[in-house]
C-alpha cells in the first residue's frame, strides 16, 4: 500500500511562536508524553485558524498574546493522518493572565537556539530553526514605521502568498506536491 493511501484524514491545527521581552521564545512540556512543542493545537470544527491559534496559545502558555504575522504552514503525517498547522508570530502581553490548561505541564521561556535545541519534535525544530531569525527580528524595536510590521512572506510557485485560511494553505501544499 502507497504511504499516501495510509493517510485517511487531515487533522487542521493552529498556534504560533510566541516571543517575550523581544528574544525568548515559548515552549510548552505536554503531559501525556513529556515532549517540549512550540504551542498549538487542533481547530474546533468552524473555528478560524487564526482565532484558534490564539485560544491554544493562550491556553498552553497562559499569556494574552497580540499576534503580528502569519509564519507558514507544517505538515507531517501522525498516526496515520496528515496533521497540517498554520502558525503566526506573537507577542505574550503582560504577566500570565491564566493557568495553564491540564495537558501542559510547563512553560519555557528560552533564547532562540536553546528553544530549538529543546524541542521534542524534528519537523518543529526545522520549523522553529527556519523561521526563528525572523521573528525575533520583528520583535526588536526598530526605527522603520511602526504601522508596516514586517511579515514574512510565503511563497508559491506563481510568486508571494500568504494563505487567508487554512484550506488556502493546504491547497498551496498539496499543489506544492504535485
Amino acid at each position: 500500500m502507497k504511504r499516501s493511501a495510509k493517510i485517511r484524514m487531515t487533522v487542521l491545527a493552529a498556534g504560533g511562536v510566541v516571543v517575550r521581552e523581544t528574544s525568548l521564545i515559548a515552549v510548552v512540556r505536554l503531559r501525556k508524553d513529556k515532549s517540549w512543542v512550540l504551542p498549538k493545537g487542533k481547530l474546533k470544527p468552524g473555528e478560524d485558524a487564526l482565532a484558534g491559534a490564539r485560544r491554544e496559545v493562550m491556553e498552553e502558555t497562559g499569556h494574552n498574546v497580540s499576534v503580528e504575522g502569519f509564519l507558514g504552514t507544517m505538515s507531517h503525517a501522525e498516526a496515520g493522518k496528515l496533521k497540517v498547522v498554520q502558525f503566526w508570530r506573537m507577542r505574550a502581553t503582560g504577566d500570565p493572565a491564566r493557568k495553564l490548561m491540564d495537558d501542559v505541564t510547563a512553560v519555557k521561556w528560552l533564547p532562540l537556539q536553546q528553544a530549538v535545541n529543546t524541542l521534542t519534535r524534528q519537523q518543529e525544530k526545522i520549523f522553529l530553526g527556519s523561521v526563528g531569525q525572523t521573528v525575533l527580528q520583528a520583535a526588536e524595536p526598530s526605527t522603520h514605521n511602526a504601522a508596516e510590521p514586517a511579515v514574512p512572506q510565503v511563497f508559491d510557485r506563481g510568486g508571494p502568498l500568504k494563505p487567508r485560511t487554512l484550506l488556502e494553505a493546504i491547497r498551496v501544499w498539496l499543489r506544492r506536491l504535485t
